[in-house]
Protein backbone atom coordinates (compact mmCIF):
# COMPACT_ATOMS: atom_id res chain seq x y z
CA UNK A 1 0.00 0.00 0.00
CA UNK A 2 1.07 3.19 -0.79
CA UNK A 3 1.49 5.98 1.65
CA UNK A 4 -1.60 7.75 2.93
CA UNK A 5 -1.47 11.81 2.82
CA UNK A 6 -4.20 14.65 3.19
CA UNK A 7 -5.96 15.53 0.09
CA UNK A 8 -6.45 19.14 0.43
CA UNK A 9 -7.93 22.14 -1.71
CA UNK A 10 -6.84 25.67 -2.47
CA UNK A 11 -6.97 26.99 0.56
CA UNK A 12 -5.01 23.54 2.00
CA UNK A 13 -7.69 22.38 3.92
CA UNK A 14 -8.33 19.23 4.36
CA UNK A 15 -11.14 17.45 2.10
CA UNK A 16 -9.83 13.81 2.11
CA UNK A 17 -7.40 10.95 2.65
CA UNK A 18 -5.40 9.46 -0.69
CA UNK A 19 -2.78 7.27 -1.19
CA UNK A 20 0.15 9.67 -2.27
CA UNK A 21 0.50 7.83 -5.75
CA UNK A 22 -3.27 8.42 -6.55
CA UNK A 23 -2.73 12.22 -5.54
CA UNK A 24 0.14 12.84 -8.11
CA UNK A 25 -1.33 10.54 -10.65
CA UNK A 26 -5.11 12.21 -10.14
CA UNK A 27 -3.00 15.97 -10.11
CA UNK A 28 -5.24 16.00 -6.62
CA UNK A 29 -3.38 18.81 -3.96
CA UNK A 30 -1.70 17.50 -1.23
CA UNK A 31 0.93 18.31 0.92
CA UNK A 32 5.20 18.20 0.64
CA UNK A 33 7.13 19.54 3.62
CA UNK A 34 10.72 20.56 2.54
CA UNK A 35 14.12 21.50 4.43
CA UNK A 36 17.27 24.06 3.11
CA UNK A 37 20.03 23.76 5.04
CA UNK A 38 22.89 25.64 5.76
CA UNK A 39 26.06 25.61 7.50
CA UNK A 40 27.32 28.25 10.37
CA UNK A 41 29.28 30.12 6.98
CA UNK A 42 25.56 30.77 5.04
CA UNK A 43 26.25 27.96 2.36
CA UNK A 44 23.18 25.92 1.25
CA UNK A 45 23.49 21.82 1.49
CA UNK A 46 23.12 20.50 -2.17
CA UNK A 47 22.36 17.37 -3.45
CA UNK A 48 22.05 15.19 -6.69
CA UNK A 49 19.02 12.65 -6.12
CA UNK A 50 19.67 9.22 -6.36
CA UNK A 51 19.24 7.34 -9.41
CA UNK A 52 16.92 4.95 -8.32
CA UNK A 53 14.29 7.71 -6.71
CA UNK A 54 11.05 7.58 -8.29
CA UNK A 55 10.53 11.50 -9.14
CA UNK A 56 13.64 13.50 -10.33
CA UNK A 57 16.21 10.18 -10.57
CA UNK A 58 19.89 11.81 -10.35
CA UNK A 59 18.73 15.22 -10.34
CA UNK A 60 19.72 18.16 -8.49
CA UNK A 61 18.00 20.22 -5.33
CA UNK A 62 18.82 22.42 -2.52
CA UNK A 63 16.05 20.95 -0.59
CA UNK A 64 15.24 17.84 1.24
CA UNK A 65 11.77 16.67 2.37
CA UNK A 66 8.89 14.71 1.07
CA UNK A 67 5.38 13.98 1.82
CA UNK A 68 3.12 15.62 4.41
CA UNK A 69 1.68 11.95 6.20
CA UNK A 70 -2.42 12.31 6.73
CA UNK A 71 -2.72 14.11 10.05
CA UNK A 72 0.98 15.02 9.90
CA UNK A 73 1.95 18.68 10.53
CA UNK A 74 4.39 20.27 8.21
CA UNK A 75 6.38 20.95 10.58
CA UNK A 76 6.62 17.46 11.98
CA UNK A 77 7.32 15.93 8.21
CA UNK A 78 10.29 18.23 7.96
CA UNK A 79 11.70 17.18 11.14
CA UNK A 80 10.66 13.54 10.36
CA UNK A 81 12.45 13.84 6.71
CA UNK A 82 15.42 15.66 7.90
CA UNK A 83 16.22 12.43 10.17
CA UNK A 84 15.48 9.99 7.41
CA UNK A 85 17.78 11.50 4.81
CA UNK A 86 20.29 13.53 6.08
CA UNK A 87 20.42 11.82 9.76
CA UNK A 88 19.57 15.37 11.25
CA UNK A 89 17.73 15.79 14.55
CA UNK A 90 16.47 19.18 14.77
CA UNK A 91 13.12 21.36 14.70
CA UNK A 92 13.72 23.10 11.64
CA UNK A 93 12.06 26.61 11.40
CA UNK A 94 8.96 27.52 9.11
CA UNK A 95 9.90 30.06 6.05
CA UNK A 96 6.93 30.09 3.86
CA UNK A 97 4.24 27.83 1.84
CA UNK A 98 2.90 28.15 -1.33
CA UNK A 99 0.76 26.48 -3.62
CA UNK A 100 3.17 24.73 -6.62
CA UNK A 101 1.88 23.69 -9.92
CA UNK A 102 4.71 21.00 -9.80
CA UNK A 103 5.81 19.42 -13.06
CA UNK A 104 4.22 16.09 -12.02
CA UNK A 105 1.56 17.46 -9.62
CA UNK A 106 0.51 20.32 -7.90
CA UNK A 107 0.62 20.09 -4.47
CA UNK A 108 1.57 22.82 -1.31
CA UNK A 109 4.69 23.16 -0.29
CA UNK A 110 5.56 24.31 2.92
CA UNK A 111 9.80 24.76 3.19
CA UNK A 112 11.80 24.70 6.26
CA UNK A 113 15.26 26.22 7.44
CA UNK A 114 17.80 24.60 9.30
CA UNK A 115 21.09 25.57 10.07
CA UNK A 116 23.36 22.22 10.55
CA UNK A 117 26.24 22.64 12.86
CA UNK A 118 27.26 18.84 13.06
CA UNK A 119 28.02 16.01 10.32
CA UNK A 120 25.24 14.73 7.61
CA UNK A 121 24.73 11.46 7.13
CA UNK A 122 23.03 11.25 3.78
CA UNK A 123 20.78 8.41 3.25
CA UNK A 124 22.24 6.97 -0.52
CA UNK A 125 18.68 5.66 -1.13
CA UNK A 126 17.92 8.97 -1.31
CA UNK A 127 21.05 11.09 -2.01
CA UNK A 128 23.64 10.07 -4.05
CA UNK A 129 25.96 13.15 -3.63
CA UNK A 130 25.81 16.43 -1.47
CA UNK A 131 28.21 19.44 -0.52
CA UNK A 132 27.89 22.95 0.61
CA UNK A 133 27.85 25.58 -2.04
CA UNK A 134 27.76 29.54 -1.41
CA UNK A 135 24.75 31.49 -3.02
CA UNK A 136 26.43 31.89 -6.09
CA UNK A 137 26.98 28.60 -6.85
CA UNK A 138 23.58 26.95 -5.97
CA UNK A 139 22.13 29.96 -7.87
CA UNK A 140 24.75 28.58 -11.10
CA UNK A 141 23.51 24.86 -10.07
CA UNK A 142 19.73 25.82 -10.54
CA UNK A 143 20.09 27.31 -13.70
CA UNK A 144 21.43 23.42 -15.17
CA UNK A 145 18.54 21.57 -16.63
CA UNK A 146 19.56 18.64 -14.45
CA UNK A 147 18.33 20.86 -11.37
CA UNK A 148 14.77 19.82 -10.16
CA UNK A 149 12.45 22.44 -11.68
CA UNK A 150 10.00 22.21 -8.84
CA UNK A 151 13.18 23.47 -6.55
CA UNK A 152 14.10 26.59 -8.74
CA UNK A 153 10.69 27.86 -8.37
CA UNK A 154 11.30 27.46 -4.40
CA UNK A 155 14.56 29.40 -4.67
CA UNK A 156 13.22 32.40 -6.43
CA UNK A 157 10.34 32.45 -3.79
CA UNK A 158 12.81 31.92 -0.70
CA UNK A 159 14.78 34.53 -2.61
CA UNK A 160 12.47 37.00 -3.16
CA UNK A 161 11.15 36.50 0.66
CA UNK A 162 14.62 36.80 2.34
CA UNK A 163 15.75 39.74 0.15
CA UNK A 164 12.25 42.01 1.03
Amino acid sequence: MDELVDQVDERDRVVGVVERGEAIRGRLLHRIATIVCRDADGRFLVHRRADATPLFPGQFNWMLGGAVDTGESYEAAAARELTEELGVVTRPRFVLKFLCEGVISPYWLGLHEVVVTGPVRPDPSEVAWHAWVTPAELSALAARDSFVPDAREALNRYRALNSA
